[in-house]
């Protein structure tokens, strides 16, 4: 595996259509472009990393920060989820980056690597933020970016939720799935194909990779990613987990799930018509809006048997500031801003996560929904054990997306053994270990 550059090329060989110029309309500059402080006025550039979704709610908060702050302007650009790495790798290569943009922390060390951003240490260290941020999203988002500076403000965590249908468990007589053989008898039971109806919806498309590692991890009981220097994903352990999981396709779940993102993944769930579904607290909201609060729960990921709880680490999202911006004074009045208690409560609110800000945290409507206070529980009682994904790799976005992506679905459709997938996913991991740690040495 190459170093942040050759992630970036690798990024731009894909989006060669996408040119420069098409870029520099939504930003400035490019990286190693050292930009400027500014005088703190004027108009920036925000890029929003998951538009289709939470597009409205910024467009409020931004609102909120002008009537403040009347002097500065800020123009939103929409990136949806899927593109966002390839947009970012483009405009750094050739110009027309944002002033402030969201880099959740899957993505943040290939960004970091290319000097792309302004450190903020120093910044938060004079902001009240400083005081208001949990420490734990901070030293994530720190060690995302290679351990020694901070490159984003956390914003939010949205943890792994399995959200059931109570209404069809009830009526099949079933129990919570709170177990693992729970949660299969239950894909088993609820599934009557003649009548279309399925047990689960599995993610076989974009991001298929991080759930199957959710449930991989979940159902061995491994606690730990490396062993020495060696990954454990091709464990025979996590092995027999993935054969179990991906067994699943069409004889539990909708054959359209070979091809399904989280949202398609998430509007087929809320027709009605699936017991199941893996993803996260971002879709806590979308499906009260579906269902309503009394025909469904959001649980953490179930337990072995034994009762013990693994999951693997959500990525932080947070907000950077790009160090080609000319304006820097103003972009971070927006990051704070952003942060701070009213609107991090704000976006989360609508998010269904759990808010970086511990003042928003404290909010009552954090006890209202459901899936958010037991996924904050499961994740501060200390019994959970969390597999550190290595988010710190320049290459992991790469290895986790487009290229294993597509031999995950080789899995599903029985045409690969998940043996013969984790050891090449392995192999890879392995190399980008090696080659991160010679170069920190």
């Amino acid at each position: 595996m190459g170093t942040g550059t050759s992630t970036s090329a690798l990024a731009l060989a894909a989006v060669l259509a996408l040119t420069a110029t098409a870029c520099g309309d939504d930003g400035q500059g490019a990286a190693g472009d050292k930009g400027g402080e500014g005088s703190g006025k004027g108009e920036i550039t925000f890029w929003d990393n998951n538009t289709a979704v939470r597009h409205d709610i910024w467009k409020e908060i931004i609102g909120d920060f002008e009537k403040a702050n009347p002097d500065i302007k800020v123009k939103y650009v929409g990136v949806p989820a899927e593109s966002v790495q390839s947009k970012y790798d483009t405009a750094i290569q050739g110009g027309g980056l944002p002033d402030v943009g969201g880099v959740g922390a899957a993505m943040l060390a290939g960004i970091a690597a290319q000097d792309a951003l302004e450190p903020l240490d120093e910044r938060l260290d004079g902001s009240a933020l400083d005081d208001e941020l949990n420490t734990g999203m901070v030293d994530s988002v720190r060690a995302a970016g290679g351990g020694s500076r901070l490159y984003t403000v956390p914003t939010s965590a949205s943890n792994g939720v399995l959200y059931y249908r109570t209404d069809l468990f009830e009526a099949a007589g079933l129990d919570a799935p709170t177990t693992w053989s729970k949660f299969y008898e239950a894909a088993d039971r609820l599934t009557d194909q003649k009548a279309n109806r399925f047990g689960y919806t599995i993610r076989g498309g974009e991001g298929s990779i991080a759930q199957a590692l959710d449930a991989m991890y979940g159902q061995s009981g491994i606690g730990s990613f490396w062993d020495g220097d060696r990954t454990t994903v091709n464990h025979p352990k996590n092995v027999a987990a993935l054969k179990k999981y991906a067994a699943l396709y069409k004889k539990a779940t909708p054959s359209a799930d070979l091809n399904n993102d989280f949202t398609k993944m998430n509007a087929q769930w809320d027709n009605g018509r699936i017991g199941m579904l893996s993803h996260n607290l971002g879709s806590y909201a979308d499906h009260v809006k579906a269902l309503g609060e009394d025909k469904f729960r959001g649980l953490p990921n179930p337990t072995t048997d034994a009762g013990v709880r693994v999951q693997v680490s959500n990525p932080v999202d947070g907000l950077g500031l790009f160090r080609s911006s000319k304006n820097k004074k103003a972009a971070w009045k927006f990051i704070e801003f952003a942060a701070s208690h009213a609107s991090n409560s704000k976006w989360n609110e609508s998010a269904g996560a759990i808010p970086a800000n511990t003042l928003a945290a404290k909010d009552p409507w954090v006890k209202k929904a459901e899936p958010t206070e037991l996924a904050a529980a499961a994740l501060n009682s200390g019994s959970t054990k969390i597999v550190q994904l290595p988010y710190y790799l320049p290459d992991w976005n790469t290895i986790s997306k487009a290229e294993n992506e597509p031999d995950f679905q080789k899995v599903l459709l029985g045409r690969a053994s998940a043996e013969d997938f984790l050891d090449n996913l392995a192999e890879q991991l392995n190399e980008a270990q090696a080659e991160w740690q010679k170069q920190n040495r």
